[in-house]
């Protein structure tokens, strides 16, 4: 133990000479004074940037007193430095900043994606969060060899980008991101009963769950309102759900999402339009998340075939077997609104 203790104080000794020598010694290890205490800034350094760069831009930043000091220090003691993106302090030493820099503590951007989100929607939180560019957020969701590798049918990761929080670092790339939230994605969903390996009836359950996501509003009710979904599909009735109505507004038409749908909409002769086409649509409308997912893949056994909205705050539904059930569900509906 001694003797470590002594190489290392053989080595040190010269090099602090040195740098004493140099006039640098105070200026890398001692702290810069200021009246008030500074403000930390961000800080990016660039992929293969050389430490003539990193040091240049340091300095140009006001992090480091002297550019020669930085570059000596770094050179003497063969510093790597990671890239990244960093929060730094102009008061800190030399010694100080490029130790931080060597454990690589990054500054991340925190994002909570909610459940049901679009990918276009989803595409412009990460924007306003200046994660990534949206237009290349949305390009790579579409790349074929990405979709390919996770085995996703359809034209694009819609349905498969998990809601979550994650952090991400200032310099991302689009692909990183996408590969992120569908790892997400085949983690979490590997613990739903049922789930399906296949990737033709996994791409069928996250299209229902997607529909699902969006009609459901008290996760006790998913399981039921997958019930009543998975009865129509059996004897091949009309999904008739109004969420797939509303995607093809604000996401094929760029319409503003509607406060209430139209008979006209009703009538839009497009794919996605589960009033005018049965079965499932092509694809999903939205990244559902865990409680949809479980309901696409567990529905509740039941001989509902309808629900309607019975208290739009707390989100409840009535059930019903039959149009007649239903009918008489609407008129009671009416009534509790008329005695208010």
């Amino acid at each position: 133990m001694m003797k470590k203790k002594h190489v290392r104080f053989t080595i040190l000794v010269p090099i602090c000479l040195l740098l004493l020598a140099a006039g640098s010694f105070s200026v890398i290890f001692l702290p810069a004074s200021f009246a008030e205490k500074p403000p930390e800034q961000l800080f990016t350094i660039k992929r293969g940037a050389s430490v003539r760069a990193i040091v240049a831009d340091l300095k140009t930043a006001g992090l480091v007193r002297s550019e020669h000091a930085a570059y000596l220090y770094f050179r003497l003691f063969n510093k790597s430095i990671k890239a990244g993106t960093y929060k730094l302090s102009p008061a800190w030493s030399i010694y100080m900043l490029c130790g931080y820099l060597q454990e690589g503590k990054q500054e991340l951007i925190k994002v909570t994606v909610p459940e049901g989100l679009t990918l276009s929607k989803t595409a412009a939180i990460l924007e306003d969060r200046k994660v990534i560019a949206a237009d290349d957020f949305l390009a790579a969701a579409k790349n074929e060899a990405l979709l390919q590798s996770y085995g996703i049918l359809g034209g694009s990761a819609e349905g498969f980008l998990f809601p979550d929080t994650y952090f991400f670092s200032y310099d991302e790339t689009a692909e990183h991101i996408i590969t992120a939230m569908v790892d997400n994605f085949f983690n979490k969903t590997a613990s739903i009963p049922h789930f399906p390996t296949d990737p033709i009836q996994r791409y069928k359950a996250v299209i229902l769950a997607s529909i699902i996501e969006r009609e459901y509003r008290v996760p006790e009710e998913a399981v039921k309102i997958a019930g009543v979904f998975t009865n129509r599909l059996h004897i091949g009735m009309g999904l008739q759900s109004c969420a797939t109505v509303e995607y093809i507004l604000t996401e094929v038409q760029h319409k503003p999402h509607p406060g209430r749908l139209l008979n006209r909409d009703l009538e839009i002769d497009h794919p996605y339009n589960t009033y005018k086409w049965r079965g499932l649509p092509p694809g999903p409308i939205s990244n559902p998340g865990m409680t949809a997912l479980y309901a696409a893949c567990n529905p509740e056994k039941s001989s509902y075939l309808y629900f309607r909205l019975e208290d739009a705050e707390v989100g409840t539904h009535i059930f019903t077997k039959n149009l007649t059930e239903h009918a008489k569900a609407g008129a009671i509906i009416l009534k509790r609104a008329a005695g208010r």
